[in-house]
């Protein structure tokens, strides 16, 4: 299967969670975005939240690309069947490389290693690094207390509206991938909206994004 033009880079647990509705809302995103050949940009484990999306997204006939430092290879089995697994030598190099990979960001409900990565995203946005949209997924109320704090930190005067904006909240998946789509889709044909000049930070991995396209 060739490469989808809109990829989405998941970032999620490597444990399933207390609620079983965790893990339903990762197989239904999972599904959806196989359905709307929405590639899947995530940590390339075959286990908790992470594996239950790719699995998912790939016996719905999706691509899913892992992405995984040499690191977490004895914590995080890699997930067998990946339509590509690109292994990294840290995690600086994983948040980097996915992305590159990917035309949005959207967290579920995870632990510190989520939350790692989304606010990694977020700072980049913040400081005009890209443009792409990032979401949170709440489901069941999970980021409920996230989002309590970081209304807070704007009252206290640590973070500004505009940046407090970037972080995105849906509650359903369909409304959620319908509006990345449209805005993505304006966005892969505006290519000056995506990145800034600040973007040469992290075009030290351009060249292996290229040979990925290569051979999709």
């Amino acid at each position: 299967m060739q490469r989808p033009t809109f990829n989405i880079c998941v970032f999620c647990g490597s444990q399933s969670g207390t609620k079983p509705v965790y893990q339903t809302i990762a197989s239904v995103l999972g599904k959806k975005m196989a359905q709307r050949q929405i590639g899947l940009v995530y940590g390339g484990a075959s286990i908790g939240l992470m594996g239950t999306i790719a699995t998912e997204c790939l016996e719905a006939g999706g691509y899913a690309v892992g992405v995984l430092p040499e690191i977490l290879v004895p914590y995080e089995i890699a997930h067998p069947g990946l339509s590509l697994l690109l292994n990294t030598t840290s995690m600086h190099e994983r948040k980097a490389m996915m992305y590159k990979l990917s035309n949005a960001f959207v967290a579920l409900p995870g632990g510190i290693g989520t939350l790692d990565e989304l606010f990694e995203i977020v700072t980049w946005a913040q400081l005009d690094i890209h443009k792409k949209p990032v979401v949170l997924l709440n489901i069941a109320g999970f980021f409920n207390p996230l989002l309590t704090y970081l209304d807070h930190t704007v009252k206290e005067g640590f973070v500004s509206d505009k940046v407090r904006a970037l972080i995105r909240v849906y509650d359903d998946v369909e409304l959620m991938l319908d509006n990345l789509a449209q805005e993505c889709s304006l966005m892969l044909n505006d290519s000056s909206t995506l990145v800034s000049p600040a973007k040469k930070s992290i075009d030290e991995y351009s060249l292996l994004v290229e040979e990925l396209k290569g051979n999709s």
